[in-house]
């Protein structure tokens, strides 16, 4: 198709869009010039004090509370969440389909079955869900950020999709993503560029960044993503969110495309974006309840577990725990926010009682080695062929045509580290997986062998580390994906949590340091306190595979801590 072809294709798709917003809830949009957008749905106009107050509620147990004992209709909630949603997608850019009329007759439905049988329709009862733009919807397009699949309608919902609607679900916008998946950032040739709201010159993470820009400016109460180096936790710890990776098959896929399907060794994953880490446990434990083994042939058969959520395996609900703190993987340095974040949930933890020691890394750059070699093998050939539908470029950066942030780097460390680009043989990705394998197996041995160093009697329970060596970064400039890629490489477990803001007069630039190599030092010279001023830091939380449970609980022993201590201090 000639380069006019596939451009006039996105043009036309993305006029049908901006169509289905309705005029009365278009807004004055700020000026460019106005990066801070988080106040822009409640000064704005459009919504109602009643809507304002129902899409401030950012705790979905409370959500949910209401909605089942009938407090708050869907069909009033839902409608709250889109007008809310729509705003965020003017500032944004964070939507891809947009479906009012099917979600209010969908939210309408669960209304009137609790009217009927005077019982909630099930745990998720009414509640709207965003959708990251993988999870296929009978009837809708599911486009995944490439020209060439413009038009492609899916004639049966996703797994996921079905669970939900058996739960009660309100499905109500899917978000935008990136051309391939494959990057932190969100832009595409269809749909464009997603911003973050707490400054749209800086990245919203991908690629699951349509969700975390929506859930930061309340347009939806809980979405979904994917994760195969970091696109939930990313755009989660950018964009000031709680954000679940879990394990592989622990939830259901089926049914929902993806680049490189038919890669198995480092599979994506699906989990939960929320403003609270209600969020991530109800949308959890309802999947897992609905047990989706019986729907999806590669999903754990393993229910939610009472004991293991209350901290059975780690001396239980108010014992004293050991964490250890992930200070710097040996590729790329964090920032001094970064550094700051992990010195007060270190304290935080220490003042609620539990031990904190230091993570002793453990052949990292073996790991990331191995990881991004198999992530290369096919040598984008699955990402090209999508490409070749409409002859659409395969895009080689997310820097913005013009005003692009400098960033010093010509080549990242993931490209680095692969060598020569070439399509590898069966029995060299074989050797790989037999590599990542025996990694798997080491790391594990090292992470026991620390039952030395606790003083608890157990190994660490959980580990504290970076999502990125920046909080959310200018447009173009997220090379780094390691801090996140290390537990799809080992299947761990992780939880994102928001801990502080970046704050000038707090966070100075570090000293040079001995880089560790090109990007180390790249990263190191991005650093600016001036632009990073106001931008949210979040950590994570590593637990062992398939201890989804356990990893939402103990994440909540550390977000308590950690407002505790904030609010002992006078701190943000």
């Amino acid at each position: 198709m000639p380069e006019q072809d596939w451009q006039a294709l996105c043009a036309a798709r993305k006029q049908r869009q901006l169509e289905q917003i309705p005029k009365e809830w278009t807004i004055s949009p700020p000026p460019d010039s106005q990066r801070n957008v988080l106040d822009v749905p409640r000064t704005c106009g459009l919504l109602t004090p009643r809507e304002l107050e129902i899409t401030d509620t950012v705790n979905v147990d409370v959500l949910l509370d209401k909605l089942s004992t009938g407090q708050w209709s869907s069909v009033e909630v839902t409608t709250a969440f889109y007008k809310r949603a729509i705003i965020a997608q003017q500032l944004t850019n964070c939507l891809t389909e947009i479906f009012i009329e099917r979600a209010l007759a969908r939210a309408k439905e669960v209304d009137d079955y609790l009217n009927t049988h005077g019982k909630p329709m099930g745990p998720l009862h009414g509640l709207p869900i965003s959708l990251k733009d993988q999870f296929c919807i009978k009837g809708l397009e599911t486009i995944m950020g490439y020209a060439g699949w413009i038009g492609r309608v899916a004639d049966r919902d996703s797994v996921l999709v079905e669970i939900l609607y058996e739960c009660g679900a309100v499905p109500f916008v899917r978000t935008n993503v990136p051309q391939t998946l494959m990057w932190g950032e969100t832009h595409n040739h269809v749909f464009g560029r997603t911003t973050n709201p707490y400054n749209r010159y800086m990245t919203c993470g991908g690629s699951s960044g349509g969700e975390g820009a929506l859930i930061a400016l309340r347009g939806s109460p809980l979405g979904v993503g994917t994760d195969i180096g970091g696109s939930i936790r990313i755009p989660s710890a950018f964009c000031g969110l709680y954000g679940l990776r879990p394990s592989y098959n622990r939830l259901p896929y089926s049914g929902a495309v993806n680049s490189q399907e038919g890669q198995e060794s480092i599979p994506s994953v699906l989990g939960p974006l929320a403003g609270t880490p209600a969020g991530v446990r109800a949308f959890t434990k309802a999947v897992l309840d609905a047990r989706p083994w019986r729907k999806d042939p590669l999903c754990v058969r393993k229910e939610w577990s009472e004991r293991e959520y209350a901290l059975g395996e780690h001396g239980g609900r108010g014992a004293r725990m050991c964490f250890a703190v992930l200070w710097d993987n040996g590729v790329t340095k964090p920032h001094p926010p970064l550094r700051r974040a992990m010195e007060m949930t270190k304290a935080a933890l220490e003042a609620a009682g539990h031990t904190v020691i230091d993570w002793e890394n453990h052949r990292h750059l073996e790991i990331y080695t191995v990881g991004e070699r198999i992530f290369a093998a096919d040598d984008s050939l699955d990402m090209l062929k999508d490409c070749e539908l409409s002859g659409e470029p395969l895009m080689q950066t997310m820097s913005p045509d013009t005003d692009a942030h400098e960033y010093a780097l010509d080549e990242p460390m993931q490209v680095t580290i692969v060598g020569e680009r070439r399509q590898l043989t069966a029995y060299e990705l074989w050797e790989l997986h037999k590599e990542k394998r025996d990694l798997r197996k080491s790391h594990l041995d090292h992470w026991e062998a620390t039952v030395a160093r606790t003083g608890t009697g157990r190994p660490v329970d959980a580990i504290i580390s970076p999502v990125a060596a920046y909080a959310a970064c200018p447009h173009g400039c997220n090379s780094d994906y390691f801090y996140t890629s290390l537990c799809n490489f080992l299947d761990y477990t992780a939880h994102v949590f928001p801990v502080t803001v970046a704050n000038k007069a707090l966070d100075a630039r570090a000293p040079p340091h001995a880089f560790y190599n090109r990007e180390d030092e790249a990263v190191y010279k991005l650093y600016d306190p001036e632009l990073w001023h106001g931008m949210p830091v979040g950590l994570q939380l590593i637990g062992r595979t398939h201890e989804e449970e356990g990893v939402i609980g103990m994440t909540e022993v550390v977000d308590e801590a950690l407002k505790k201590y904030k609010q002992s201090r006078g701190l943000r």
